[in-house]
């Protein structure tokens, strides 16, 4: 590579890294882009071994992490194909189509959550680990609402869109620290668990049907102001 060559990498490098400090945004999309990948891997990872093992869990979870990730996909290629930014028409569309997707995976958790009680499934892990786990998914809702915050006055719903699939993902995550946490440290009875994880199952998986009748709710009325 010549040095003209190498001179102009370095420089779009630079340019890379200044407007990922500077464009909330662009932070906002590769974010995305990130967790669209995990979501992928994860999904064929769990369908993998839901069709090796005839496994109905794993399918379920395969089912999650594939509407998790097509949400993410819909969005970031709605970005990408822009260049600048999506077209608000384009990101409505967008919304609507996540909000859909939002209340397909609230049954879809409701599938986990049912099959994980009846079947007594849950992982336990050492005290070590688990804190692990417990500390990165409260990490996962400090960078949540830390992102709802800074992103408070921007009236982009494609960022709306972003926001509310990671408030589906860090829910269910909280949904499983706590079986987790109760396997491994829990000292209270059976039936006193299974109670707790009905509860709050329940608890979250209406938080994300109400994540997605809103954004439906939301693109109607748009349509309605501008109809």
């Amino acid at each position: 590579m010549s040095i003209k060559a190498k001179l102009s990498d370095r420089l779009e490098n630079t340019k890379i890294a200044k407007r990922f400090v500077t464009d909330l945004r662009y932070r906002t999309f590769f974010s995305a882009w990130v967790g669209l990948l995990f979501n992928l891997l994860y999904a064929l990872y769990n369908g993998v071994l839901g069709i090796a093992g005839s496994s109905l869990w794993f399918i379920t979870m395969c089912a999650y992490y594939t509407v998790l990730g097509t949400m993410r996909f819909f969005a970031v290629l709605s970005e990408r194909k822009s260049g600048s930014g999506a077209s608000l028409d384009t990101e409505y569309l967008v919304m609507k189509i996540s909000g859909a997707l939002l209340i397909v995976l609230s049954f879809v958790l409701s599938g986990v959550v049912y099959i994980s009680i009846s079947q007594n499934i849950a992982m336990k892990y050492g005290e070590i680990i688990m804190i692990t786990i417990a500390a990165y998914t409260f990490c996962k809702i400090g960078a949540a609402v830390t992102k709802a915050v800074k992103q408070r006055k921007n009236p982009s719903p494609l960022l709306a869109v972003i926001r509310n699939i990671g408030y589906a993902e860090v829910a269910a995550s909280v949904l499983t620290l706590q079986r987790s946490m109760l396997v491994s440290f829990g000292e209270i009875s059976t039936e006193k668990a299974c109670v707790m994880n009905i509860l709050s199952g329940a608890a979250v998986c209406l938080f994300v049907l109400a994540l997605g009748i809103s954004m439906i709710i939301k693109v109607r009325k748009k349509g309605e102001n501008y109809g």
